[in-house]
C-alpha cells in the first residue's frame, strides 16, 4: 500500500549531493601523499638517481683524481675494459668465487635448518651458534680467520701437521686462496639463509608428512619427495640473494688478501677500486663499474626467467 503527500505538502528536503566534493577530497588527499613522499624522493635523487647519472657521464670522460682538466672521451673508456686482460681475469675470480661459495651457502644453510626443525634438543643454543658469525662485523671475522690461516701457529695448519700432512699456504697459495676466502665467507654468511629456510619450515603445514608417514614413507622419502618440494620458493630466494652478494663481495678479500696472491682473489670491485683511487683513473673505473653492473642485471634477469619456467 502506497501513501501519497497530501496537496500542498512540499516535497522534504534532499541532502546535498557528495559528487562536487569528492573530486577536491581526492586532490587534497593526492597533494598531502606527495608532501609525506616527497622527503623520500629528494633523498632517493640526491643519493641515487644523481650518483648514478654522475657516475655515466663521469664513465665517458678521462675524469682523474689529480688536478687537471676533464674532457670527453665518449665510449673510448669502454673499449680499452672490453681489451684490458686484469678486467677479464678480475671478472672470472669473481665468477669463481660465485660458485664455489654459493652453492655450500644454500646447502649447508639447509642443512642446519634442517637439524634444528628435527626437533634437537638445546634448540636456542644451536640457533644461536649458527647466526651468531652473521652479527660479526667483517674488520672481526678476517681478523680471527687470518689467525687461523697463519702458516706456523695457525689452526688448520696445525690440524695438518697432527694428522701426518704437509702445512698449506692457505693465503699464500694460489690455487688455496679463493678456497679459503671462500670458507670464510661460508661461516660468516650461512646464518641468514639459515634462518630463512628455518622459518620456512616452520610455516610449512604438517599434513602431508603425517600422510607420508602414514603410507609407509620413510623420513628420507618424506625429506626428498614432501619437505623440499615445499621449500623450492625458499630455495630460489636464498639462491637469487646469495648470486647477487657473491658477485657484489669486496671487503673481505680486500682485508685478508687485498687481491692476492698474485691477483688471484682480485674480484672486479676490488679491480675497480685500485683503478679508481690507487691509479687516480675516475672515468675509467666508472666505465668499469658499469659494465660490471649491465652484468649483474643480465644474470639477475636470467635467474627470474630461469626459476619461472622451472615454476
Amino acid at each position: 500500500m502506497t501513501t501519497t503527500a497530501p496537496a500542498g505538502a512540499s516535497a522534504p528536503p534532499q541532502p546535498p549531493s557528495a559528487t562536487p566534493a569528492a573530486p577536491r577530497r581526492r586532490r587534497s588527499l593526492t597533494r598531502g601523499g606527495g608532501l609525506f613522499v616527497l622527503p623520500f624522493l629528494i633523498v632517493f635523487a640526491l643519493f641515487l638517481v644523481w650518483p648514478i647519472v654522475q657516475g655515466l657521464w663521469m664513465s665517458l670522460t678521462d675524469a682523474s683524481l689529480s688536478l687537471r682538466g676533464t674532457e670527453f672521451v665518449g665510449f673510448a673508456n669502454y673499449s680499452e675494459a672490453f681489451g684490458d686482460p686484469d678486467v677479464w681475469s678480475s671478472l672470472g675470480n669473481t665468477v669463481f668465487f660465485t660458485v664455489i661459495s654459493c652453492v655450500p651457502l644454500v646447502l649447508v644453510a639447509l642443512g642446519m635448518a634442517l637439524l634444528v626443525h628435527s626437533g634437537l634438543a638445546g634448540q636456542w643454543v644451536w640457533r644461536l651458534a649458527y647466526f651468531a658469525p652473521y652479527l660479526l662485523p667483517v674488520t672481526v671475522v678476517t681478523l680471527i680467520w687470518t689467525w687461523l690461516y697463519q702458516p706456523d701457529i695457525g689452526l688448520g695448519n696445525q690440524l695438518l701437521t697432527s694428522l701426518g700432512m704437509e702445512p698449506v699456504g692457505w693465503l699464500s697459495d694460489e690455487s688455496v686462496a679463493m678456497w679459503s676466502v671462500a670458507a670464510l665467507t661460508v661461516w660468516w654468511t650461512v646464518g641468514f639463509n639459515f634462518l630463512l629456510y628455518l622459518a620456512a619450515l616452520q610455516s610449512l603445514p604438517t599434513t602431508y608428512d603425517e600422510a607420508a608417514a602414514l603410507d609407509g614413507a620413510g623420513a628420507w622419502r618424506r625429506l626428498w619427495s614432501v619437505t623440499l618440494p615445499q621449500l623450492r620458493h625458499t630455495t630460489v630466494l636464498v639462491a637469487m640473494l646469495q648470486v647477487l652478494a657473491s658477485l657484489k663481495v669486496f671487503d673481505q678479500i680486500y682485508i685478508l688478501t687485498k687481491g692476492g696472491p698474485n691477483g688471484s682473489t682480485r674480484p672486479i670491485l676490488e679491480y675497480v677500486y685500485d683503478v679508481g683511487f690507487t691509479g687516480y683513473r675516475l672515468g675509467y673505473a666508472s666505465a668499469v663499474s658499469y659494465i660490471f653492473f649491465a652484468i649483474v642485471i643480465v644474470v639477475s634477469v636470467l635467474q627470474l626467467r630461469f626459476f619461472r619456467q622451472e615454476g
